[in-house]
Parts: C-alpha cells; structure tokens; sequence
C-alpha cells in the first residue's frame, strides 16, 4: 500500500457501519454451556483457559479453549489451525464477516494473527506484538493493537499500514500500552503510559490515560479519566465507551462509562450489592448493553467472581452463575442480547459459555 493510501486509514475510510441487530423476541433465556478442549481448571488470577471473547454473525463464537485459539459454530468447538498443534493463544475477536484477530505465543514472542473459517492456516501479522492479547476488528476488516515497538498500529489484508501519533499533549515518556477497540466508524481506543524523569529537577512523571483517534481524522487525544487509574475496554457505535478504574491494590475496580461527545469525566453506575468492585469489558454495538464482572479483593473473597450485565441508562444486574457457588466473567455481548464468557459448573470446571436473551436473566441479586 502507497503511504498516500495508508495515510487515510483513520479518516473515516474505515468506517463499515450496518444494521442494528435487534434480539431475537422468541429466544430461550438460557446458559448455553459450549464444547470445550484440553485444561478446563480454574485458577482467580490465571489467565483463563476457557472463555467466549467475542460474538459474531449467527451462532459464531470466538475465544479460548485448553489455552487453545477456538472458535464455535453453536456449542461445537474448532481449532485454529496452527503450524503447532500444541501451540497456545486465543482469538479475542470476530468482525460481522468472520475475520477473527487472535495471538499466537509462538517460540520467540506472542504475534497476532488473522483467520477466517476455512482457511487452511492463519495469518501472522508484521511487526505485532500480541503478549497483552488486546486487539480489535472492525467490519471493513482493519485490525488495530500494539506493535512491537509499542506503537498502537493498524493492519488491513495482513499488512500494516499505518502508525499512529500520539496525542500532542501526552508528555515525554509516553508508550502506547495496549490497544483495546475499534467500532465501524473508525475510532481507535487505546492505553498510554507516561514513565519520564525530568533531567532539570529529577520530578518523575507517570501516569496511564485513555486514548481517542477520531475515525473522522480529527487529532487524537487523551480523555479524561475517573480518579485513579482509568482503563478503557470497548467502545459502541455512538462513541460510548466502556471500561474501569482501579485504584489498587488488586482488584479494587470500579465500572466506567465516558459518554459522548467525551468532553467530561466518566461516571460509575455502581457495582453489585454482593460484591465491592467490578468491571466492563464490552459494549454491544449499538443496543448500549454493557458486561463485565463483579469482584472482591482477594484478601476478603466472600463471594465468588459474577458476571454482570447493564442495560441502557439502569443498574447493574447480575447474570445467573451456571452453578450454585460456581466463577464466572462476562468478556463479550452482542446485539443480539448474547453475552460470552466463561463459568465454572458443579464439578469446579471452567467452561465456555453463552448467556442467550441475556437481560431477560439478568437480576437484582439484593431483591
């Protein structure tokens, strides 16, 4: 690709908007538990080996399985083929056409790769960097994340093509950290951190703050976070945008929203009358569901992890655990009203799973 043609990547050309997807009326509220390989243990602060990350078309599903990169059609599992059958990774996401993003933690470092069902291999992408294992895909099938260099970067057709500046006003000692989203219309969400020492005075600059390229190529720039640490997960068809602060140490999350046009502050919904803290990690494209999952410290762990789910504008409701006393995290909502994510059953095994029509599960768990 000339630098002519890069250079219009994040000035609305990427923009791949469709139809609103409305929930099925006749659909079974349910917790779809789907087909599973390899090592379904479950461990608080492990990286899961099982887990839906993200929803396509249809009855797709994308995510880990036996610390595999997997995806679903309905509850049967599948493979990513890899050059190693033993290799590990997981696809984190889908777009509306099947293109899935994954990491692949190969021999010498982790790489993101594309793959699309049928495909006889997958498709490493130059220059990435997948060990964070946050990337996204939009429709018109640009993929956004960190390089290697900690640059946040787009790819389109296994090629990169183009890196993108930093905010002019995010200070020396800035890195991209991760890059968390991209919705149809082309804005690109993401992590910067500052770690500079001032030569002239010795004052050490630090910090993490979200970041914002307008799919309109408007200049980027950083949004301003809650009180302590703000993440940014996911971000909706309307700029709407979802994640969490954490003030630490541990698991002491609150749940955000920044919404549109992000000139202010985000707020917090709250939490779980059950649980202390939480997170979001996903928003619906267009229905303004968001998910996540509810927490306690682990020095105070009364109840289990939950995951949750907030429809609109009201309070956060929890989603059924799939057995009495039994994790779960919510990673992934649709449209649709589907929710991905991961719960342990009666026998402590970690397992993929769906929460179909979703909000009509979803309770207060204090009433």
């Amino acid at each position: 690709m000339s630098a002519a043609a890069a250079a219009i990547v994040v000035t609305g050309l990427i923009s791949a908007a469709g139809p609103a997807v409305a929930a099925d009326a006749k659909c079974a509220p349910k917790i779809q538990v789907l087909g599973s390989i390899g090592d379904e243990s479950y461990a608080r602060d492990a990286r899961p080996g099982q887990g839906v990350f993200d929803l396509g078309a249809g009855n797709l599903a994308v995510g880990v399985s036996g610390h595999q990169p997997v995806y679903w059609t309905g509850a049967t599992v599948h493979r990513v083929p890899l050059s190693d059958p033993d290799g590990t990774g997981q696809v984190i996401a889908v777009n509306a056409h099947g293109l899935m993003v994954g990491v692949v933690h190969g021999a010498v470092r982790p790489s993101l790769f594309t793959y699309r069902v049928g495909d006889a291999a997958i498709t490493l992408l130059p220059d990435s960097y997948g060990y964070d294992t946050e990337a996204d895909v939009n429709d018109a099938g640009y993929v956004v994340s960190r390089s290697d260099s900690g640059v946040a970067t787009v790819w389109k057709d296994g090629q990169k093509v183009r890196e993108l500046p930093l905010p002019a006003d995010a200070g020396p000692g800035t890195r991209i950290t991760m890059v968390t989203g991209i919705n149809n219309q082309g804005d690109i969400l993401a992590m910067a951190t500052q770690d500079y020492e001032v030569p002239e005075t010795g004052q050490h600059l630090q910090g993490t703050h979200p970041v914002l390229w307008p799919g309109d190529g408007s200049t980027a720039r950083l949004l301003a976070p809650a009180a302590n640490d703000s993440y940014v997960q996911d971000i909706d068809e309307s700029r709407r945008i979802v994640g969490y602060d954490w003030a630490g140490p541990w698991h002491e999350y609150a749940p955000l929203v920044w919404e549109p046009p992000l000139t202010g502050t985000p707020t917090s919904p709250g939490v779980l009358s059950t649980h202390p803290y939480a997170t979001f990690e996903a928003i619906s494209a267009t229905t303004n569901l968001s998910v996540g999952t509810a927490k306690f410290h682990p020095d105070m762990l009364t109840l289990p992890d939950q995951a949750l789910l907030r429809s609109g504008s009201g309070p956060v409701k929890a989603l059924p655990r799939l057995a009495a006393g039994g994790a779960s995290m919510a990673e992934a909502v649709s449209d649709g009203d589907r929710v991905g994510g991961a719960a342990v059953n009666a026998k402590g095994k970690l397992k993929p799973v769906i929460w179909t029509c979703a909000t009509k599960q979803a309770y207060n768990p204090g009433s």
